[in-house]
């Protein structure tokens, strides 16, 4: 990444154990180490934000191509037809289903009435016991 080798690692620990002292060397370590750290998770994140918004803009244009090949204009003006066409016969459908009910209502009514008004029937006694 950086190009360095273990010669120049080397050297910049024995700079680093001078200048901080054995003291303080762990805790500048482990705080470099977080700085990495983070520094890489971010730069791993740019990368796979980065990869996802080329893949979704070549969807997007897959999508464009594909949609002016099938040409989307004709088909959603051919549904649009169909529906007033059907907003057209919808007052003939709607009085047909009211008339319908109409004429089962009193049919039901009636059933039920004469149903009503029967006398339950007699229990069976049997003389053989």
């Amino acid at each position: 990444m950086f190009d360095i080798g273990f010669l120049e690692l080397v050297l910049i620990a024995v700079l680093a154990l001078l200048v901080l002292g054995p003291e303080r060397l762990p805790h500048a370590a482990r705080t470099a180490g977080r700085w990495v750290g983070k520094a890489k998770r971010m730069a791993s994140n740019l990368t796979e934000e980065v990869d996802r918004q080329l893949k979704a803009e070549e969807l997007r244009e897959r999508i464009q191509q594909a949609g002016d090949d099938i040409k989307v204009e004709e088909v959603q003006q051919t549904i649009q037809s169909a529906l007033d066409k059907a907003e057209e016969f919808k007052h003939m459908v709607n009085k047909d289903v009211s008339a319908e009910r109409l004429d089962i209502a009193p049919a039901a009514t009636t059933k039920t009435a004469t149903a009503s008004t029967a006398p339950p029937p007699k229990p069976s006694i049997s003389k053989d016991s």
